[in-house]
């Protein structure tokens, strides 16, 4: 008879493989917002304080970031940028409209100082530089706060959508705003802030239109 397995750690080994992906996200992510906390008391942390105020290793550090550069410009995008979104997420909270929450979402993006979209170059050119970490593989090296700002943005579908179908919206909806769709918009197409705005609005609203009208 053969011997049914435990999916459970056993103790001082390691967590079921399926449970790792989700771990490394919560590392990093845990990496982002202590330098965010720290940046906010005032000066640069250094790599240490960085480390002790996440709770892990400089090892894991730099594993998930090549370059403590990256963390800095990381950290310091999602400072700036944070603030603004997450008052227009619970600005909408009460509305089931998503095609407005999605719309203010892009346009929280899209609504950049010239210092954040320098930070925001900085950050690509760097993510694109270091490589893939064997660490992360696997992983979005970036972008993280982007797919859980949308995630909140059309949570009213998740009834409405299989879960397939509201992943495929997720991602498709991350590849129309933010740095890489800004990117295109100014240096490809040669649009104005204004007309890249609402560009990423038009293909917002009509990748949420094909998500609902599937059948």
């Amino acid at each position: 008879m053969p011997v049914k397995r435990s999916t459970r750690p056993q103790r001082g080994g390691r967590a079921p493989i399926r449970d790792r992906p989700a771990q490394r996200r919560r590392t990093r992510k845990a990496i982002v917002d202590a330098t965010i906390a720290l940046m906010a008391r005032g000066g640069t942390p250094s790599v240490n304080e960085v480390a002790a105020a996440a709770e892990v290793s400089r090892r894991t550090v730099y594993m998930y970031f090549p370059t403590f550069d990256q963390l800095l410009i990381d950290a310091a995008v999602g400072a700036l940028s944070q603030g603004q979104v997450e008052r227009v997420l619970e600005a909408d909270v009460s509305t089931e409209d998503v095609e407005r929450r999605v719309e203010h979402v892009v346009r929280a993006l899209g609504a950049v100082t010239p210092e954040v979209e320098r930070l925001g170059r900085a950050l690509i050119r760097l993510t694109v530089e270091s490589g893939s970490s064997p660490a992360t593989h696997g992983l979005p090296r970036r972008g993280y706060r982007r797919i859980e700002w949308i995630e909140a943005a059309i949570a009213p579908l998740r009834q409405e959508l299989s879960p397939p179908e509201f992943q495929r919206l997720l991602y498709g909806l991350a590849m129309v705003m933010g740095w890489e769709a800004l990117i295109v918009q100014r240096d490809i197409c040669g649009l104005t802030v204004k007309q890249g705005e609402e560009l990423s609005v038009w293909a917002a609203r009509a990748l949420l239109r094909a998500a609902r009208d599937r059948r």
